[in-house]
């Protein structure tokens, strides 16, 4: 029977040292319930699925970067279809949170920008938790940053690291 310590790990917990090492991988899958939570609350009022929002936010952050993003490389980054990619725009483009414009340069391509309303939309929709979030970072010391950055970094390789 699990107890409290070891709730949804099924691993050994014979040393402190593991029993604090499930509270940390605990505490990690609170947080990514959490966030997923948000991205969800985020979608629905923002009327848009995970992919949509995704393009949008990649978008934002090109757009933030003065880089042009074209229908294809947005495909790809998401890892999607031309298909899926031609109705995902199209979707964007309709609810007005994207707009189509001819290349610079390139007369038979297309580049594809945020509009100004998603930009503040997103904003609005997630700026009260980003600062929330910032304000719990910035509490930490840069010792104390660093050591959580890296083990971030060593889960996310650890995780990556794993074939299915």
């Amino acid at each position: 029977m699990q107890g409290p310590k070891n709730k949804g790990y099924w691993y050994e917990q014979d040393t402190e040292r593991q029993t604090g090492a499930v509270g940390v991988l605990n505490a990690l899958r609170d947080y990514r319930a959490s966030e997923a939570a948000m991205r969800r609350r985020t979608r629905t009022a923002m009327g848009m699925g995970e992919t949509d929002l995704l393009a949008l936010r990649y978008l934002l952050q090109a757009e933030a970067a003065g880089k042009s993003v074209g229908p294809k490389e947005l495909g790809a980054r998401l890892g999607v279809t031309s298909a899926s990619t031609t109705t995902l725009v199209d979707r964007l483009v309709k609810s007005g949170h994207v707009r189509r414009e001819p290349h610079p340069t390139d007369r038979r391509a297309l580049i594809l920008r945020p509009t100004k309303g998603s930009d503040d939309e997103v904003r609005h929709t997630l700026g009260l938790m980003h600062r929330r979030m910032m304000d719990v970072a910035s509490s930490l010391s840069a010792d104390e940053a660093r050591v959580i950055v890296d083990f971030l970094h060593r889960m996310q390789d650890a995780v990556d690291g794993i074939d299915s």
